[in-house]
């Protein structure tokens, strides 16, 4: 089941999200107090943020970030899956694919549906793959204010 994220959720999401940010899927370690404010965003239901848990047999399995945006090059909504994590324990039992079948049911309108992901995270890549993402040739920039 995949559902919004409810303010009885926070400490699990707050652990997952520690996990996520202390693995390889990650290219650098971030403030934890980021995490404390993706919560309160998510649960002000800030409109720029979705935040979802994925639940198993009623038990926090995962959860994922969304932000959305307009795109002149796609022609419409752009979805950003800006993190999708799963437990350990619920990896490899198809549950990724069951996100984004979610994702592109939830938005149909949806022009494109877009993603990061370390070269490192090779099942991860594998999964985006064969379900139809491919790799832009762009270099990302950032500047944090």
């Amino acid at each position: 089941m995949i559902r919004d994220l409810r303010l009885d959720d926070r400490n699990v999401f707050l652990s997952m999200v520690k996990d996520f940010y202390s693995s390889d899927a990650v290219a650098h370690s971030v403030d934890p107090q980021h995490f404390e404010a993706t919560f309160a965003a998510a649960m002000e239901k800030s409109p720029f943020l979705r935040a979802l848990m994925m639940e198993e047999e009623g038990k926090p399995a995962g959860y994922a970030l969304l932000s959305f945006t307009y795109s002149n090059e796609a022609g419409g909504l752009v979805v950003l899956i800006e993190e999708v994590y799963l437990s350990e324990a619920c990896r490899g039992m198809g549950y990724g694919h069951q996100f984004f079948e979610f994702l592109e049911q939830e938005y149909p309108s949806a022009k494109r549906f877009r993603l990061e992901a370390r070269k490192e995270n090779e099942n991860a890549i594998r999964l985006y793959q064969r379900l139809g993402y491919e790799v832009l040739d762009y270099l990302q920039m950032v500047k944090d204010a």
